[in-house]
């Protein structure tokens, strides 16, 4: 199995999935560097992934199916292009569709009210995570529709997922989401490691994904609400924020990250 990252846009990730001759993708925003991908690689596309309803995330949704097709899978509880296959925490998509793989449904509400992620536990020998907005390596998705507490949930239970499960987000963010977490945590020795490892891909205009849910637990921000050098960081933030209270350090860390430069 291939799993590529088409980029589009400025910053954006469409993930393809292929076994040579089949491929599915997520969240396409743009249809162009989809169909390019599978007029390349000689593919046929099967189905069209959906995490949440933002234009970057559906804009090529309609000219993927009609061209090809495809059966679009995506969020119970928002506006998508229809017709699709509506999905929510505890449903499956799997067979022909998805190269024979069964994807785990998860809610995953904060950066949008019905935000749904895609966990496959074996692709490869390995767990695999359609994570779109809402966690980035290194960081997490604006509130734009959630609340602090529903992001906390949100990221816990992708938290609780496998150390090995690769991490696909959907945006290259990471640089800058990482100048934020060692403003947070300057002291994090895995932290400033993987920033080299980072500058270093990004300098050879390769991408820093996918991640890895280990790594994201040991570096990333977000993931680490629960940690005293986090608290404290959110504390010298805004000094009402309470140490042990895990949804105001998390809200503490999001609107500083939405103000940092």
């Amino acid at each position: 199995m291939n799993l590529l990252p088409l980029p589009a846009f400025t910053d954006n990730y469409i993930w393809m999935l292929h076994d040579g001759r089949q491929a599915i993708v997520v969240d396409p925003g743009d249809a162009a560097p989809v169909a390019q991908a599978l007029h390349q690689l000689g593919l046929s596309l099967q189905a069209i992934l959906v995490t949440h309803h933002h234009a970057d995330h559906v804009g090529g949704v309609d000219a993927l199916r009609d061209a090809t097709g495809a059966r679009v899978y995506g969020p119970a509880r928002e506006h998508i292009p229809e017709p699709l296959v509506r999905l929510q925490q505890g449903d499956r998509v799997e067979g022909i569709d998805v190269l024979g793989l069964r994807f785990e449904v998860i809610d995953v509400p904060g950066h949008t009210a019905g935000h749904i992620a895609y966990y496959c536990a074996a692709m490869d020998g390995a767990p695999l995570l359609f994570c779109g907005d809402t966690l980035f390596s290194g960081g997490c998705g604006r509130l734009f529709e959630g609340t602090p507490a529903q992001m906390l949930d949100s990221l816990d239970r992708l938290a609780a997922l496998p150390d090995n499960t690769r991490v696909c987000c959907t945006h290259e963010y990471t640089l800058s989401n990482l100048k934020f977490a060692r403003a947070v945590e300057p002291g994090n020795a895995a932290l400033l490691h993987y920033s080299s490892h980072c500058e270093a891909l990004r300098a050879q205009h390769e991408p820093t994904l996918p991640s890895h849910m280990a790594l994201e637990r040991n570096i990333n921000p977000f993931l680490r609400v629960r940690q005293t050098t986090v608290a404290q960081a959110a504390q010298g933030y805004n000094a009402q924020v309470p140490h042990d209270d895990a949804v105001a350090v998390l809200a503490a860390l999001r609107q500083w990250k939405n103000e940092f430069r």
